[in-house]
């Protein structure tokens, strides 16, 4: 009699591994990484005690689209057929585990641009957590900071559980129509609800935790109090979703970072997994439409669209106050401000090329600002020299001072290469703990005699400290002038600066400290429309750009040389 072959079980997860490191699926380096990992854990992972089972994969696959079904527009009761990304993620998690044989990971990570499907497949994986895991008397929470924040995952999962004719008649809501705030499966005792920060003093044992937007989270206390409630359970998860974010020295960047370096190898964590979506260093996204597909892992299929994304990228091109959103949501870059002043563009077009000695600068005249720090912070004084008819433009010089004990924590903690820099002498590290204003005031004195500078425009708040020193010195010095913080000094001298880099009337050297801090610097309006540097919403040290507008500043209220107009040097512009 003829042997009957079991049917072949499909592995979804695998097969778009091999795509994507084959080239055949356009992705990011780190999900490359992700996706070589899986297929070097299939031949190597027994080794370490890990077991792919891919009928746990596909049995979890097949809960979403034999189970589950969408919501909302166009969606609204479809079954919820898992495109490949993330069909890679549930399968990989479920699909993995370990030698006691509970699942291998513990932590999930997922990082993808704004509209590819995070938040319907972590409701989904909640709803299989609360009914097909095995688990008896799960605990299963959309958890955020905020009651808000948590609701948004939760109605995906309660308009899921009403679309589902599997679940809709096994499921418990509590909560009048549209405001439900718990689902419970008695079969196993298991609950689903959603709880913020600030509720979950409690102590929740989760079975899984989801956990959303972790780039809005202003710290840790959301994903360790859901952490330290998994030690009871033996193989929850806590599964986590977000956009890119802005600030690199948030719980979402530290996740972030990890995740990249697990998937390629450079730290060991078999529990931990992450799918994190990216461009490659060297693509533009406002040039070439083909790296999309990178940070959009279900543009493939559709999914927010091509014409969505064209638009965002021409309304970025003519707002570049909207640059930074969207290359951050849309195309996974983690930007350094939230609405910087100035864009990329701007910037790096009036960058000297190729860069000029700075021996051939020396005697022309001009002026600086000095952002001096109190103790440990950045201290930065630019020099703007003033244009000449040989050389039409201002020059902007910068020098950066901090102090070189504990320069590596420094760098860790603002996330910068400042040992880098300071070997490069892009920056000086003074010896001691505090900034030595000393030191920094005999090197301004020597750049006031190289330059032939006739002022230096200083913040009011620690002038007089400052000058106290001057004069105890005998350092001889030009004039320190009191330049207020405020919008009525600040604003001015912005709207100059900024006329003047987009007009390229002004150049800088290139120093990447400079360039850090013009990529933190955001503005704040008053109800006039006056704008002002604003040092509390920057996610970075802006020191450069504040000491280089009050330079602009400065030398607005009197140039040895005027600088030729604006028409002489573009020509008329038609409006």
């Amino acid at each position: 009699m003829e042997k009957i072959k079991p049917p072949r079980i499909s592995d979804r997860a695998t097969d778009y591994a091999k795509k994507v490191v084959s080239g055949k699926i356009l992705a990011g380096q780190h999900i490359r990484a992700a996706c070589k990992r899986h297929i070097d854990d299939i031949k190597t992972g027994a080794a370490r005690g890990l077991k792919w089972d891919k009928a746990l994969a596909a049995r979890a696959i097949g809960y979403f689209e034999n189970v589950l079904c969408l919501n909302g527009g166009e969606y609204e009761g479809l079954p919820f057929i898992l495109l490949d990304w993330q069909a890679f993620i549930v399968g990989s998690l479920f699909g993995w585990i370990g030698d006691d044989g509970y699942r291998r990971f513990r932590v999930a990570y997922v990082e993808t641009a704004k509209g590819s499907g995070k938040s319907p497949l972590a409701a989904g994986v909640g709803l299989y957590g609360m009914t097909s895991d095995g688990e008896s008397r799960a605990e299963v929470y959309a958890a955020a900071t905020k009651k808000d924040q948590a609701q948004i995952l939760f109605r995906d999962a309660v308009a899921m559980v009403d679309q589902s004719p599997h679940l809709n008649r096994r499921i418990e809501r509590s909560g009048s129509k549209g405001k439900e705030w718990n689902l419970a499966h008695q079969a196993s005792a298991s609950f689903f609800r959603p709880i913020s920060s600030d509720e979950g003093q409690s102590g929740p044992r989760p079975h899984i935790a989801l956990l959303d937007e972790i780039h809005e989270h202003r710290n840790a206390h959301a994903v360790e109090m859901m952490r330290a409630g998994t030690k009871s359970r033996r193989q929850a998860l806590i599964f986590m979703i977000t956009n890119s974010g802005t600030d690199k020295r948030t719980v979402c960047w530290d996740y972030h970072d990890y995740g990249a370096k697990v998937s390629a190898g450079q730290l060991k964590d078999d529990s931990f997994f992450a799918y994190i979506c990216s461009i490659d260093e060297g693509d533009n996204p406002f040039k070439d439409e083909k790296c999309w597909y990178k940070a959009n892992p279900s543009l493939k299929d559709g999914i927010p669209g091509l014409k969505y994304l064209r638009e965002q990228v021409t309304q970025a091109r003519g707002m570049p106050s909207k640059e930074s959103l969207v290359r951050r949501l849309n195309f996974c870059e983690w930007t350094e401000a939230i609405s910087p002043w100035i864009s990329s563009e701007s910037w790096f077009i009036c960058e000297q090329n190729p860069l000029i000695p700075l021996e051939q600068f020396y005697g022309r005249s001009g002026v600086a600002g000095l952002d001096l720090s109190s103790t440990t912070d950045l201290t930065a004084l630019v020099v703007a020299l003033d244009p000449t008819e040989d050389d039409p433009v201002t020059r902007i010089i910068p020098y950066f001072w901090l102090p070189g004990d504990g320069l590596h924590d420094k760098a860790d903690k603002d996330r910068v290469p400042y040992l880098a820099w300071r070997d490069a002498g892009h920056l000086e590290a003074l010896p001691g703990k505090a900034i030595d204003k000393l030191a920094v005031l005999n090197r301004i004195s020597l750049l006031t005699a190289m330059f032939n500078l006739r002022e230096i425009a200083c913040d009011r708040w620690r002038l007089e400290d400052f000058q106290q020193m001057v004069d105890r010195e005998g350092v001889a010095l030009p004039p320190l002038t009191p330049f207020g913080q405020g919008f009525k000094d600040m604003a001015p001298a912005i709207d100059e600066f900024e006329s003047m880099l987009l007009d390229q009337r002004l150049m800088h050297n290139g120093n990447p400290v400079m360039t850090w801090n013009a990529a933190n610097a955001v503005l704040m309006t008053d109800p006039a429309g006056n704008r002002k540097l604003a040092k509390e919403r920057a996610t970075g040290r802006i020191d450069g750009m504040v000491a280089a507008v009050m330079a602009i500043g400065c030398a607005m209220r009197g140039l040895a040389v005027k600088p030729p107009s604006v028409y002489e040097t573009r020509g008329i512009r038609m409006l």
